[in-house]
């Protein structure tokens, strides 16, 4: 598959860059939660873990997403897969921080992570699976189709 060469997008293709600057975001978020709390609105005490599993999220669909584009996919994948892992671990602890709640004192956030862990995956290899499909049909060679004479009875 072909790629653009613009330094943003090839900067976006770099799974590392993808979690650092959705860290920065979900830093942000939480930031921003506890400016708007001082300012004297109502936030759930849960909204931290709720800013950490929506970026999860995002990061997994940007990043399958993503994969399309890449050359080497089994590079991006192990890239990938720790970033994910990075990602999940790194704003786990900003929203316990911003919380002070645990994930198992969140509530049911300990499933969402592990519903969202394994839809990234699957994700992941769906698109995976249809990137080698298409590139398998690209290099393939095709011919005609035999044309079938109705058999006259």
């Amino acid at each position: 598959m072909s790629t653009t060469s613009h330094p943003i997008f090839a900067k976006l293709q770099n799974p590392i860059y993808q979690a650092v600057m959705l860290l920065a975001a979900v830093l942000v978020f939480n930031l921003g939660a506890i400016a708007f709390r001082a300012a004297g609105m109502e936030i759930e005490q849960r909204f931290p873990w709720t800013i950490a599993a929506s970026f999860l999220l995002f990061f997994a669909a940007m990043n399958a997403i993503m994969s399309i584009f890449t050359q080497n996919m089994d590079h991006y994948w192990s890239r990938s897969i720790l970033s994910f892992i990075g990602l999940a671990a790194v704003s786990a602890i900003m929203a316990q921080l911003f919380s002070k709640l645990s994930m198992n004192e969140a509530g049911s956030y300990k499933w969402i992570y592990v519903v969202l862990t394994i839809g990234y995956l699957v994700f992941l290899l769906m698109l995976t699976a249809m990137r080698r499909i298409v590139d398998f049909a690209q290099k393939e060679e095709w011919n005609q189709p035999r044309l079938r004479q109705k058999r006259r009875s």
